[in-house]
This record gives structure tokens, sequence and C-alpha cells, in this order.
């Protein structure tokens, strides 16, 4: 498919909608071996990738491949319990689409999360960062093509691409959580191969922080649909060249399981906030 359209969104939310019976005010996308979260979820409605329209499906470790939709934290959310990554070989609106649907379907707000390697050296394995900015080094974006005027305008602002608010509310979260949060600009890549050391320091010398393979094109889609966004990664590795030591997905997610209870708890209270 080369062209998703406004039709193919409400198809997707149609379906959806028919299986649930309360509003989503909220999305939620879990990186790597983050879809923990979805256990907590109460009531939970549990959708599989593969039977909504026009939806692709994950293939890659750590990412379940089902949405699932209930209450958590006392508010309506849609929970991706996997993601699109364009390395899969999905275009950028196919990785963005289900940004779309959750719109769609009544959220009003996006909170993102994934996994991600640490460029900066301040950092260390097992930091959560709070993103500020990113940097969009796929080459790609979801909005090229035609662009529908009822989705959003053809030159959206990215001047405040994770709000300020949000980000606000995770600070003092974690201030009384009594953990330091990190914050910082993360840069996508398109991947998959994880970056050479020439290239973590070329990023370095750009002003990226983390870097990772997924999380812009959602972003992108959010704010060009009105979502407000706010994105935290986990540092489950320090970039190539750092620490003198191969790279391993298996790595990513035994972080992942470590920093689980922490990650938790910061999110859990953010949702009750947002």
């Amino acid at each position: 498919m080369n062209q998703l359209t406004g039709a193919h969104i409400k198809e997707a939310a149609q379906y959806i909608q028919g299986k649930i019976n309360i509003t989503p005010e909220i999305g939620l996308i879990m990186g790597s071996g983050l879809g923990v979260l979805g256990d907590l979820i109460e009531d939970a409605v549990t959708i599989q990738y593969h039977d909504i329209p026009h939806f692709p499906v994950s293939t890659v470790e750590g990412h379940a491949g089902e949405l699932l939709i209930g209450k958590l934290s006392g508010r309506n959310v849609v929970l991706m319990r996997g993601r699109f990554h364009m390395y899969e070989g999905y275009g950028p609106e196919l990785t963005a689409f289900p940004v779309r649907v959750m719109k769609a379907i009544g959220a009003q707000s996006l909170l993102v999360t994934n996994a991600a390697g640490g460029i900066n050296l301040d950092f260390a394995s097992g930091n959560l960062m709070l993103i500020s900015d990113h940097i969009n080094f796929t080459g790609k974006n979801p909005l090229i093509g035609p662009n529908d005027n009822e989705l959003g305008v053809r030159f959206p602002d990215m001047s405040e691409a994770y709000s300020k608010r949000l980000r606000s509310i995770a600070k003092e979260i974690a201030e009384a959580q009594g953990f330091s949060l990190q914050e910082g600009v993360y840069v996508g890549l398109l991947g998959p191969t994880y970056e050479t050391p020439a290239e973590i320091r070329m990023l370095r010398q750009f002003g990226a922080d983390a870097v990772g393979m997924s999380t812009v094109a959602e972003v992108i889609a959010a704010r060009h649909a009105g979502l407000e966004v706010v994105g935290i990664s986990c540092i489950t590795n320090m970039a190539a060249g750092i620490l003198d030591q191969p790279l391993s997905h298996d790595e990513v997610m035994e972080t992942a399981e470590h920093v689980k209870s922490q990650f938790l708890n910061l999110v859990s209270a953010l949702i009750a906030k947002m």
C-alpha cells in the first residue's frame, strides 16, 4: 500500500470501536521490552494487530503485536504493545498509521517510549531519559505525499514536538519518586544495524544524547494530528565505541527488564496527570 488515506484510518478505527465501550484519552506506544505496562491495564480489551484492517504486524522480539484498551491510573488508554519500524520494510506512513487510528478513536495525547543507546557520556545503561527534542536521520517522513487537511496542516510546526508541560510534570514525578530522570535529544536512524563508533561521534557533535530506530515518524504524525506528546527513552546500552564492547538486542531486553519497576512507577504516575 503506497498511500494510507482517511478512509483506511476510519475503517481501522471503526473495527476497534466495535470491540470496546470506552473512549481512550491517551495513546501509549511501548518500545522493546517495555510492553509490561500493558499488564497494569484494568478491564483490558486485547486486539491482535493482524485483525485490525490495514495494520501491519510486529516482527521484532520484545514487540508482542497487540492493542490493549482499558483503564490505567484512572484514565482511559489505548496501548500498543509492540510497534512497527521502517527497518522491517514498512514505510514511514505505515509505522505512523496507528497514531492516526488512536486519534480517530478519541486519543488527545500520546506517550511514546523506546529503547535507546546512550550517546551522552554522562548517561549510563539503565537510565531513563525524557525526550526534549528529536533529530530525524531516517531520511523519511510520514507526511510525504498528498496532505489530507482533515488530518492536519501541510506544514506542521515541530518547534515543540515534545510538550513542555508534560515534560515538567514528568520531572516533578521523578523527583518525588527519588530518582534522577535524564533529559536529552533523541536521534532516530533507519537501522537495523547498530551505529558505528564513527557515526556515534558524529551524532554527538550534532547534539544527540541517545539514538534509536523508532519514534520520530510516530511523533511527527502525532503533532500533525494535534496530539500533545511526551517521550521517554530507556537507555538500554551505551552506544558503539563508548565501552568498547559489542552491542546486541539481548542486552537491550535485559536492561529493560532491570529498569521495569522504575519505568512502571514513573509512567503510571505520569498517565494520571496527563
